[in-house]
């Protein structure tokens, strides 16, 4: 069951080097966010660059580079490693991308609001 304030899928939706979007209801406002599973380990971000705020995907779902292995920035290159949301190239160097609570329940793979 989904509760208010979270997203949730099975875990096998989201394999090796794979990201899913979704919408959060956080506090009375919409948050759009996104989760990528890297090396086994799935991790959830605010979709926003922290260096000028726009979405990360210029396409629908497309955060990864082409091996897969570093987060993009579609608005200007940057470079994000997706175990951390460090920014490690480009304009946004030193920030980070904003995390988001995730836990695994079972087989589901569970987002939700507030500090992670």
């Amino acid at each position: 069951m989904t509760l208010p304030g979270e997203w949730r899928c099975d875990a096998d939706e989201l394999p090796q080097g794979r990201t899913a979007t979704f919408r959060l209801t956080c506090g009375g406002r919409t948050i759009h966010g996104f989760a990528v599973n890297h090396e086994g380990r799935v991790y959830a971000y605010l979709n926003s660059c922290p260096h000028i705020g726009t979405p990360l995907d210029l396409w629908p779902n497309q955060f990864l580079d082409e091996d897969g292995s570093t987060l993009v920035c579609s608005t200007h290159g940057a470079l994000f490693a997706p175990d951390t949301g460090f920014c490690i190239g480009g304009p946004c160097a030193g920030d980070s991308l904003t995390p988001l609570p995730l836990r695994i329940e079972g087989e589901h793979v569970v987002v939700g609001c507030g500090e992670p």
